[in-house]
């Protein structure tokens, strides 16, 4: 079953004419309660948020993510403080979609069953598991689909074309097209040109779905890439926080301008 939320989302950005502005930020950064204060902030002018849920191993993510989990476990994060947060922001937003963003061990340690009985409970409308790759997740993606929550699965530069076709026709309603070969964060290295070639290519196998794209978007570039259904930036965000907090600012207040100066540009 496809999650509605997230298609009213983009259906409401294609009304608009302009890409999904999506955050990414950690659960917990800097601490539980400002994690809180900053999604409530940024939901003004994001369309989807990305959670991400820290983790003391990220192989995937570069030093800006690196440093925003690692504050958030000092300071506390435990996995039960997921959902109590989740539900305590979906109070307040309901028509905001939120995607988890996760490594599996977090899901097989809280039990599959269990995780995603309580993320349709606490209104959890997609799930990024960025080392449970397909077709390892087929059977998860299956059960998530029949709680009407969105599996997005992750497309590289270099999955091949015949893989790439099966992705795309297993995927839910969203694909998520990694932009270049890296961990999070890094310097985008190739060319918006390049990137909305292969973003192009890999939304013509299914038209009817929904495609974004993520890692290295900055307010220098999203610009560029503004054709695209979806835009994702996450370390900038969060190198955001770390300088807010070096310089003793209020970080929900920084988040806030930043996401705007972002929306604005792909408007």
């Amino acid at each position: 079953m496809t999650n509605l939320l997230i298609k009213k989302t983009f259906d409401e950005c294609k009304k608009q004419k302009r890409p999904a502005l999506i955050s990414y930020t950690v659960l917990g950064d800097p601490n539980l309660n400002q994690s809180i204060k900053i999604l409530n902030s940024i939901s003004a002018n994001i369309d989807l948020l990305e959670l991400g849920i820290p983790f003391n191993c990220p192989i995937g993510d570069g030093p800006a993510i690196q440093d925003s989990s690692y504050r958030s476990l000092s300071n506390g994060f435990k996995n039960k403080d997921l959902f109590k947060s989740v539900k305590k922001f979906k109070n307040k937003n309901k028509e905001k979609p939120i995607i988890l963003m996760l490594y599996y061990q977090t899901v097989f340690q809280y039990g599959e069953n269990k995780f995603i009985k309580d993320c349709k409970k606490n209104l959890v409308s997609g799930l990024i598991i960025v080392d449970l790759p397909w077709p390892l997740n087929k059977k998860f993606s299956e059960k998530c689909k029949k709680n009407s929550i969105c599996f997005v699965q992750l497309v590289s530069p270099t999955t091949k074309k015949d893989r790439l076709k099966e992705i795309v026709k297993h995927s839910h309603e969203l694909v998520y097209m990694i932009s270049m070969l890296s961990t999070t964060g890094g310097r985008l290295k190739v060319s918006s040109k390049n990137i909305l070639k292969r973003y192009n290519y890999v939304k013509s196998i299914d038209k009817s779905k929904y495609y974004i794209i993520g890692f290295g978007i900055t307010e220098n570039n999203i610009s560029s890439l503004k054709s695209a259904q979806g835009l994702v930036c996450g370390s900038n965000l969060c190198r955001n926080i770390t300088d807010s907090i070096k310089k003793n600012l209020n970080p929900a207040k920084n988040l806030y301008k930043l996401t705007l100066k972002l929306k604005n540009k792909i408007k």
